[in-house]
């Protein structure tokens, strides 16, 4: 079978453990050459003898399936070490064609109860990490596709979340890093497109380190059967969007869990109201939007809380 990634490279951030590593694993096994990133540095394991660390050990995995693949520790949320990153799979492999941000953290809390290190903290790795390495990854293709005077192969998958879609009550934090993700990519897609790049965004459901206490409750199937919470089955869409048959994906944004993959509609105007003057008053206002909230289901908002409800059929 013919592999769709080969002769490509990759980032993968977060892909020391869970969703990331199950990413790196499924781009090597499809072909591509793969960085992992998962910032800290090698430390001791639970008998206290070195070890390598998570980047270092998936990498060390790759490579004995037979892939290529170098480990990084950089922390993505800092802007001089993801420049730093994109620029060692381009004096690796000579070039960057796959760039999936998956790096985050987890600090829930109640919004009238966050701390504003807690608020800055998730900020800076989802949001900010994504931005920082599709900045420098933006300006290599940018540059290549210049050079070469066309287009070029470039793909960036981010990780979202339904947090955002369904306005997750407890973690205002991430529901907005999550959110802003959405916003970077459309923004990115647009942007990027002329070049040859694509960027799509996720949102996966999966059982992992960040998210034990989340899932806590979702019992495990007994037997030899895949957990439907599995890293493994969102790796597979990660793989398909990096490749070259997802050209036309772009600017999309998808949710992907035990065996199911939906795509999110982008949202729609639902009403629309004109003043009968120049601007409106706030009578008027009162007039217009007050009977149509009040016929709309109590406790409805922007939030699209059915995507919790998605199960493959």
């Amino acid at each position: 079978m013919p592999l769709p990634l080969k002769g490509l490279s990759a980032i993968v951030t977060g892909a020391g453990r869970g969703l990331g590593r199950a990413e790196a694993l499924e781009l090597a096994r499809l072909g591509a050459a793969v960085i992992v990133n998962d910032y800290g540095q090698p430390g001791r394991d639970g008998t206290g003898e070195a070890s390598a660390g998570p980047a270092e050990e998936v990498a060390a995995e790759i490579r004995a399936a037979g892939g290529t693949a170098l480990a990084h520790t950089g922390d993505v949320a800092d802007f001089r070490q993801a420049r730093e990153l994109v620029e060692s799979a381009v004096a690796e492999f000579g070039k960057l064609d796959i760039l999936v941000n998956n790096a985050g953290i987890l600090r829930d809390r109640m919004v009238f109860s966050m701390a504003e290190e807690e608020w800055d903290a998730v900020l800076r790795v989802h949001l900010k990490g994504h931005f920082n390495t599709i900045r420098f990854a933006a300006a290599h293709w940018r540059e290549r596709s210049k050079r070469a005077g066309e287009p070029v192969f470039g793909r960036i998958v981010n990780t979202s979340s339904e947090a955002f879609l369904a306005g997750s009550a407890g973690q205002p934090n991430y529901a907005a890093a999550k959110g802003g993700i959405v916003g970077l990519t459309t923004s990115t897609a647009l942007a990027l497109g002329k070049y040859g790049v694509t960027a799509n965004a996720i949102c996966p459901r999966a059982r992992t380190r960040m998210t034990e206490d989340v899932f806590a409750g979702v019992e495990q199937p007994s037997g030899n059967g895949l957990d439907p919470l599995a890293p493994e089955h969102v790796a597979p869409l990660v793989g398909y969007l990096a490749s070259p048959a997802a050209a036309h994906v772009n600017g999309q944004l998808l949710v992907v869990h035990g065996g199911m993959v939906a795509v999110v509609e982008r949202p729609r105007v639902a009403a629309r109201f004109d003043s009968k003057q120049d601007t409106f008053t706030y009578e008027e206002l009162e007039a217009v939007l007050g009977p149509y909230y009040a016929d709309r289901p109590t406790g409805e908002t922007f939030a699209a809380a059915e995507v919790l409800g998605l199960k493959r059929g």
